[in-house]
């Protein structure tokens, strides 16, 4: 004969199961996977914490993304926070783990619905793509049957996106550069330019948030959102790889601020002066390979024909020198000084009526 035992915790996780398979509202549980998730089965009032599946791994588990929720008193609009679709990107799951301590869910109108890792094969393996070094967000909408990355892009299009009204997807910069706090959206929206003034980037990027380079085969997390009818922008916070208190709390202020100004709360609010504002940027790149020295700060304005770089061969001779196409302010750079031909030097922004 054969006995099963069954522990308390698995007599537990059952229990759960069968309460969510039955569409009955149950505590939340940090062991919970859920493969939906519906706002509605979640108690007013209350910070819920549940994982959500999206696709399996190659033992046949789930593969699964942290999702805090919290639900208002009062129903109303839903905020989406995502952190970290690129696996080093990480001061946005910071902002969203102290964000979480500042709100009382019972005071909140609406539902803030925040992801705190939304490439978890990324941020394991210290990298920013998927697993098959693929961007993910430059695969929207995804493909249900495609390969990887673009079905987890497609799993997140599906189960994710739909649940906002409000979207900001928190980024830094990628390995060897480093960024400005500066925020990207169509300053022509007027949603979009009240979200962008809340939050206090350093300098905003008007544009409408479609992939335009590298591996670019389809939109980024932030247009897909937008084409399907959500409030969709992008902030970039700093650096890769590191927690940068002074990011993490500038962050947390902005998204507090947002909250306020879209009735999310009664408190009263004030709209911020709006700083430098760019028609468009794009990087500037290297001809030649060598070491590279970069010569300018973020956010240090630049006018055309200024010398921002230098590049040197294996024996410490200038080889090229790096002029600013056109005036402009720097947003990101490079600190990484090894360089082939091609590499980045400085993120231009190319100020509104210059």
């Amino acid at each position: 004969m054969i006995y099963t035992l069954i522990t308390m915790k698995n007599q537990r996780s059952l229990f759960l199961l069968i309460l969510f398979c039955l569409g009955i509202q149950a505590q939340d549980s940090n062991d919970v996977i859920l493969d939906a998730l519906n706002l509605a089965n979640f108690e007013n009032g209350k910070v819920h914490k549940v994982w959500l599946g999206l696709g399996d791994n190659e033992f046949g588990n789930r593969i699964t993304v942290p999702v805090i929720i919290l639900k208002g008193a009062e129903e109303g609009k839903v905020l989406g926070l995502t952190a970290a679709i690129h696996g080093n990107e990480l001061n946005g799951i910071s902002i969203i783990h102290k964000l979480i301590d500042e709100i009382n869910p019972s005071g909140l109108k609406g539902t803030v619905v925040a992801i705190p890792g939304l490439n978890p094969l990324a941020i394991a393996r210290n990298q920013r793509e998927f697993m098959d070094l693929q961007d993910l967000n430059r695969l929207f909408p995804g493909k249900p049957n495609g390969n990887r990355s673009q079905q987890m892009a497609y799993q997140i299009g599906e189960k994710i996106v739909p649940l906002f009204d409000y979207h900001i997807d928190l980024h830094t910069a990628s390995f060897g550069r480093v960024n400005s706090l500066y925020g990207r959206g169509d300053m022509s929206d007027e949603t979009l330019a009240k979200m962008l003034r809340l939050l206090q980037p350093d300098i905003i990027v008007s544009n409408k948030g479609k992939a335009s380079f590298g591996e670019a085969s389809g939109l980024t997390l932030r247009a897909f959102a937008i084409s399907k009818g959500v409030h969709s922008i992008t902030m970039e916070y700093g650096n890769p790889q590191v927690y940068q208190s002074e990011m993490v709390k500038r962050g947390v202020e902005g998204i507090l601020k947002v909250l306020n100004g879209f009735g999310f709360s009664d408190s009263k609010y004030d709209l911020p002066e709006l700083g430098y504002v760019c028609s468009k940027s794009y990087w500037v790149f290297t001809q030649k390979g060598g070491y590279l020295e970069v010569l300018v700060e973020l956010k240090q304005i630049v006018e055309k024909g200024e010398q921002i770089a230098i590049l040197k061969n294996a024996f410490g001779e200038v080889v090229e020198q790096y002029a600013a196409p056109e005036s402009g302010i720097v947003i990101g750079k490079s600190t990484n000084p090894v360089s082939i031909s091609g590499s980045r030097i400085i993120h231009l922004g190319i100020l509104q009526g210059k």
